[in-house]
């Protein structure tokens, strides 16, 4: 069955329970009658209520009434805020330089407001030290401490030793600063063109300046004359 309501000759009942495009209440009137009203106003006769005996129908435009429900609903699906949990896989002898790559992953994923899965992956004798992975994990969590914190804490699981760590800022925070910085940096480019505009309107005035008082070489010959 169809979600969209009924509107004008779709309407079945022989009476209905008419509000006005002001959401004034008309009151009880025959279909025919609230049909009339429709095109009266140039709207719609659209049935908001039908389990309701007579039915509610109300005067709209249902073409603007779409397409302003259907911004709605794309504006909320935006808005929200999905969990979402990234994962970083680090060694237990991870390299300095690596663990710095590493370790900007995790701040920007903590920065978006997404929680952090971390993996130490044991190889071979690594097995024999897991405080090697422990000692990282906890290195690693006070490095991001200001950005995030340890939602879960390291504990093996098999070949490897695995730590959550949850972000401070929640999801739908983070996509705001994101949208405000964003808007920000295109002000800021905005602001600079007229800027530009302007050195360019200086330039060509000083030219034009120049041309006005320049003598062409024919006539200051005759002059001299």
């Amino acid at each position: 069955m169809s979600a969209e309501p009924r509107i004008n000759d779709r309407i079945r009942v022989p009476e209905v329970r008419l509000v006005g495009p002001s959401g004034e209440q008309v009151g009880i009137v025959p279909l025919a009658k609230a049909l009339e009203l429709a095109q009266e106003y140039d709207l719609d006769l659209v049935e908001v209520a039908a389990t309701a005996r007579p039915p509610v129908c109300k005067l709209m435009d249902y073409g603007k009434f779409k397409y302003e429900s259907a911004m709605k609903a794309r504006e909320a699906r935006k808005n929200q805020a999905h969990t979402v949990i990234k994962e970083m896989k680090l060694r237990p002898k991870i390299d300095p330089h690596d663990y710095d790559t590493k370790k900007g992953h995790v701040v920007r994923f903590l920065k978006q407001g997404d929680k952090v899965k971390i993996t130490i992956m044991f190889r071979g004798r690594e097995q024999s030290r897991p405080e090697l992975g422990y000692r990282l994990l906890q290195r690693l969590a006070e490095d991001v401490q200001d950005l995030g914190f340890i939602e879960s804490n390291p504990k093996q699981d098999g070949r490897n030793m695995i730590m959550v760590l949850g972000p401070h800022k929640k999801k739908t925070e983070a996509m705001a600063e994101a949208r405000e910085a964003q808007a920000a940096r295109k002000a800021s480019r905005l602001g600079e063109a007229p800027a530009d505009d302007a050195d360019d309107d200086v330039s060509h005035d000083e030219a034009v300046s120049h041309d006005d008082v320049e003598v062409p070489d024919e006539a200051q010959a005759q002059a001299d004359a």
